[in-house]
């Protein structure tokens, strides 16, 4: 018989069955069912939370605004008991976002340099040890920075203030006139001191998961070690340094009991970096909430739910960030 005969009157291929999805997803044993399910849920238990939470602060918020006879967004003034009360959050969201962005433009270079000095330059004996001790600074409890400003740090702000006031007073962000160094400066600094470990650390383990091949070839095309890290290290980890900062950034907009140690809180924005005075959403709040009544409360919850915003809005906009230079990063090479 004509072997092509037999081909062509060989009977159709039977059709395939139809994959189960859960095959495809490679959920077929009870095993990775349950974790499906538990990772699920967790999620979606996030969700909730965050939900609940957001609801809460806007209710109890709701009850206080609608008898505030300031406007809660420019009101230079905190007085829940008042009949009728008066109140805003103008300089609450002024201190606490000039604080994180002192404590930022200082704490974030000198991280990031850290960070690359331990992974590419410090000997390993020596950078185990430093590593170690960063570690450790991440772990101090936020009372003892605090009491380590307010003791340590305010004293010896002096000599820095009289510095500024003397070559770059003329600015008026920079003029002093004198007094205790408890002002937003002071407070940006302490909480650089903070939030250094964190971007550190994160840093440093970015840095180390850049891939060998990528410094090994731009050493062979004959880059210098700084080139490598420019050219290499630092496009690689940029998504994760980004990351590591909006950490750092949460941290310091939301410390409470080393701010309340070290600044002298007024309402008032003072023009002057260095003079006293201001105050930041949650020192208000940690140093009102124990003596307010059941309104002002209602009025420290709905200042609350402001930075709670604020937080939401800098993570959202980090994302954006990450997402759009994602593809420029050597992570997807």
């Amino acid at each position: 018989m004509d072997t092509s005969t037999q081909i062509t009157d060989a009977p159709p291929p039977a059709s395939q069955p139809a994959v189960d999805k859960r095959v495809a997803r490679g959920v077929t044993r009870p095993g990775d069912r349950i974790f499906l399910g538990l990772s699920r849920g967790s999620g979606i238990l996030l969700l909730v939370i965050m939900a609940a939470i957001a609801a809460f602060l806007t209710y109890r918020a709701s009850l206080a605004i609608s008898k505030d006879e300031g406007n809660f967004l420019t009101t230079f003034q905190w007085d829940t008991g008042a009949t009728p009360p008066v109140f805003g959050i103008a300089v609450l969201a002024f201190g606490t976002v000039v604080s994180s962005i002192i404590a930022m433009v200082i704490a974030v270079p000198i991280a990031v340099s850290i960070a690359l000095f331990l992974t590419h330059y410090a000997p390993r004996k020596l950078s185990g040890p430093i590593a170690y001790v960063i570690d450790l600074l991440a772990a101090v409890p936020s009372i003892v920075y605090g009491l380590w400003g307010a003791l340590i740090l305010v004293p010896h702000m002096n000599g820095l203030f009289g510095w500024l006031n003397d070559y770059l007073g003329w600015t008026g962000i920079f003029s002093w006139e004198g007094g205790p160094a408890r002002s937003m400066l002071t407070v940006g600094i302490l909480l650089a001191i903070m939030i250094l470990p964190i971007i550190t650390n994160v840093s440093r383990e970015v840095f180390r998961q850049v891939p060998q091949m990528h410094e090994e070839a731009a050493l062979a095309l004959g880059a210098t070690r700084w080139e490598v890290i420019r050219m290499a290290v630092i496009p690689f980890g940029r998504s994760g340094v980004i990351s590591a900062s909006m950490l750092g950034l949460g941290r310091a907009l939301g410390e409470t009991m080393a701010v309340a140690t070290v600044l002298s809180p007024t309402f008032d924005i003072q023009a002057s970096l260095l003079d006293p005075g201001g105050g930041t959403f949650a020192q208000n709040i940690a140093s009102k909430f124990g003596e307010a009544s059941v309104f002002g409360q209602d009025a420290l919850i709905a200042s609350g739910l402001v930075l709670f915003v604020i937080t939401l809005l800098v993570n959202g906009a980090a994302r954006a960030i990450i997402a759009r230079r994602k593809e420029y990063s050597g992570a997807n090479a």
